[in-house]
């Protein structure tokens, strides 16, 4: 009886010790997964004081550069030594003609990896000096975190690296706007700058002057036309962030209404008998959801508003709550049509909304005019969604 005891003790501490052994082992892995994702890649946009900028001349030597690219790992310009030629693209996510190019940049990317050249591409601009208007023609801004939706949504087949903390590397090669290419050779001396081809509308251009920089520094031959004009939304430098600041002084600034609406308003509304795509929102200061969603609804206005696109708000507070709306519509710097019902009766604002609605607040449609829906919503929206479809569609769309 004796040993058959000993011998199940002997066991038992032998499970235990095995137990601990892989709680140990899995709290290893738990902290190395710790510690890894310690050096994910942090932005902290900067301030930078006014400087004067001059582009690369032709004969100079690249820059040395250290950045991260969309997933946080970091390239320098000793990581593409092996490459024949070097190729390096200032572009961004906001601006319509380097998003014209980013598919002619894949493909030459693609075509060129065999002959052993390199490209880089590196997003140069300050969140200082961009304003949502100037992102009219993108569902995205130039932050970072916007760098690796839009890396992802083209699949990217280079490296796409991050410059907008404080533009140092862009300081010093001199991009004048966006896209803006820049060809080394062997030594790493510059045999190019410019654009990429002299065709903005996708289709019409094949990088034609890219390849012919490249195609002669293969061959370790001269440039024909070793400098080019660079068309494009200009550099976003963060001492340039006076105008706006001004711009937004001034949007806070401009006046906020409030209009009382009826059944038949808002058939009116949804027959849009305008010439733009028409967001209406349906919310309440009571709901929030509604609340929290607001601030970007106004920030959609803002990106679109000068373009084929209007936000329509309309809240579903009683009409005694008119004071309440409003403050909160001046609260949000909410310069947009803003409208309340001006009855209590909330089914006859859902009925005549949409029969589909169940009433859940905040309730969203996008209405092409004439009158045709393409898009409802009964809750938050997906913004970047929302955004896709409002620039996708052929009354905006992502080119000039």
């Amino acid at each position: 009886m004796l040993t058959s005891n000993l011998h199940k003790i002997i066991l038992t501490l032998f499970a235990w010790f095995a137990m601990i052994l892989l709680s140990c082992k899995h709290a290893e892995i738990k902290l190395d997964k710790i510690v890894n994702t310690s050096n994910t890649f942090v932005p902290v946009p900067q301030k930078v004081e006014k400087r004067d900028v001059k582009t690369l001349s032709i004969g100079e030597k690249a820059p040395f550069f250290r950045l991260p690219d969309v997933t946080g790992k970091y390239y320098d310009l000793n990581d593409f030594r092996k490459a024949q030629v070097l190729v390096i693209i200032f572009t961004c996510n906001h601006c319509p003609t380097a998003q014209a190019y980013e598919d002619r940049i894949i493909r030459f990317t693609q075509e060129y990896l065999q002959h052993n050249v390199s490209v880089v591409a590196i997003m140069p601009n300050s969140v200082f000096s961009l304003l949502p208007e100037e992102c009219g023609y993108s569902d995205l801004d130039d932050t970072y975190e916007s760098m690796k939706i839009r890396a992802e949504y083209k699949k990217f087949n280079f490296p796409y690296l991050y410059d907008g903390d404080n533009q140092s590397v862009s300081i010093q090669f001199g991009p004048v706007a966006t896209p803006h290419a820049f060809v080394f050779d062997k030594r790493r001396r510059l045999v190019y700058t410019g654009r990429l081809d002299a065709s903005e509308k996708p289709g019409t251009g094949n990088a034609e002057d890219l390849r012919a920089a490249v195609d002669a520094a293969l061959k370790n031959q001269p440039v024909k036309n070793p400098q080019n004009k660079a068309f494009g939304c200009s550099i976003k430098w963060s001492w340039k962030s006076e105008w706006a600041e001004k711009v937004n002084k001034e949007w806070k600034e401009k006046p906020v209404a409030l209009s009382k609406i009826d059944q038949q308003g808002i058939k009116e509304l949804l027959k849009n008998e305008s010439d733009k795509l028409r967001f209406i929102n349906v919310w309440a200061t009571w709901c929030a959801p509604c609340v929290i969603e607001f601030p970007e609804l106004i920030n959609l206005h803002r990106m679109y508003g000068n373009r084929a696109f209007e936000f329509i708000s309309l809240s579903a507070d009683n009409p005694e709550k008119y004071n309440d709306v409003l403050n909160f519509l001046v609260s949000q710097h909410a310069p947009v049509k803003n409208y309340i019902f001006n009855s209590s009766d909330k089914y006859l604002l859902i009925n005549t909304i949409d029969q589909e609605w169940t009433g859940a607040l905040p309730y969203s449609m996008l209405i092409e005019p004439g009158g045709k829906v393409i898009y409802t919503y009964q809750g938050t929206v997906d913004l970047l969604e929302l955004k896709r479809i409002i620039i996708e569609n052929p009354m905006l769309g992502r080119y000039y």
